[in-house]
């Protein structure tokens, strides 16, 4: 396996050369395409797509998930604009894998591929291979989680009616008898569960989000959030996609549990959104310090210590994240439905993202 470095050289040196040769002077947007495709490892994942030699053969998966990639790379709005691009660009085009206009599938076919890659989870797959790969090995000194949202084009899920009480005994309790105590909240339970059973747990249908934004005014959207764990580098690894109504604190311990298994990492940097004794508690199981912002709804606001409210400002990479996300890698264009289809829409813009951020480290 080619470190990034060898991988950044063969594309400098040899093969940028070589491809404008063959196709033709290549723009900024097709080298930064070709450098994202130089990291992405489909090979293993792409095996259950091969033709297994019965009925009419397919068209070709790993052309179709270049596609997808490009969409992000190039910020096409939907995928008509893609098929548009790729009938008009020829470059664009070969880069992709297809030699003539005609070659290129119908729409229906675009759709139905993204319809199994997101039901397959493969671009989640490619972006764990990613991180392994390149960052599994490495010590990462802060992990900075937060959250951003995510504007669907769907109606909003109606609210599952609450069960109904049954009304207790009227008055003291008697004397010496203790009162029923309250159900278990999802942070308590959190921790003495795997993560699957965590995300398994998490609310995923389109609902309706509010929150208070940077310049303190209450803002709402309808759709989803994205709570995403990076690293120093602004590099992306982990991503848990939830309803709109969820709070950024339920979604913690489930993240946490996911970079666990990815990277080695010290420091854990949350807003005080994530301020809850369970978070606290389970960061620092993970060998972990704990950084978060205290928040004053609990009593009165504790500050940092001089050397975390240093460490703290690393937490910024999370927001440059989110930002290079929706501004880059069409975070903003989501013209899909489902949870499943929305992630994995995202998720091909975060393979972009992080592919370019790896190469920045080295440039």
């Amino acid at each position: 396996m080619l470190s990034t470095l060898e991988i950044w050289n063969h594309i400098q040196r040899q093969l940028f050369a070589v491809m404008e040769e063959e196709i033709g002077v290549l723009t900024e947007k097709d080298r930064q395409f070709v450098e994202v495709m130089g990291l992405v490892p489909l090979g293993l994942f792409l095996e259950p797509y091969r033709w297994c030699g019965v009925g009419c053969p397919p068209h070709e998966r790993a052309w179709l998930v270049h596609a997808f990639i490009a969409k992000s790379v190039y910020e096409f709005p939907t995928t008509r604009a893609l098929l548009e691009a790729l009938g008009a660009r020829p470059t664009l085009r070969r880069l992709c894998g297809w030699e003539s206009a005609g070659a290129v599938p119908h729409e229906s076919t675009f759709s139905r591929a993204f319809g199994a890659f997101s039901q397959d989870e493969l671009p989640q797959k490619v972006h764990v291979a990613m991180v392994s790969q390149q960052r599994g090995k490495r010590l990462a000194g802060h992990v900075s989680r937060d959250s951003t949202a995510i504007e669907g084009c769907e109606k909003p899920a109606l609210k599952a009616p609450a069960a109904p009480k049954v009304p207790g005994k009227r008055g003291r309790p008697p004397k010496g008898q203790e009162p029923p105590p309250p159900p278990p909240k999802r942070l308590d339970l959190q921790p003495g569960r795997t993560l699957a059973e965590n995300l398994a747990d998490l609310p995923m249908a389109c609902t309706i989000g509010c929150k208070r934004n940077s310049k303190g005014h209450q803002e709402c959207w309808i759709g989803y959030k994205l709570h995403l764990d990076t690293i120093d580098g602004d590099i992306p690894v982990s991503g848990i996609l939830t309803s709109a109504s969820v709070n950024d604190s339920q979604v913690a311990i489930p993240l946490a549990q996911m970079t666990a298994e990815r990277i080695t990492s010290l420091y854990d940097l949350m807003d005080s959104a994530y301020d809850a004794p369970q978070i606290h508690e389970y960061s620092r199981r993970l060998g972990h310090v704990p950084i978060i912002d205290s928040n004053p709804r609990r009593g009165q606001k504790i500050p940092l210590a001089p050397a975390e409210s240093q460490r703290f400002k690393e937490r910024t990479a999370s927001e440059r994240v989110n930002s290079l996300l929706k501004e880059r890698y069409g975070g903003r264009f989501v013209r899909v439905r489902g949870a499943k289809k929305v992630m994995a829409h995202l998720m091909f813009g975060l393979i972009a993202l992080t592919a370019m951020q790896l190469y920045r480290l080295i440039l």
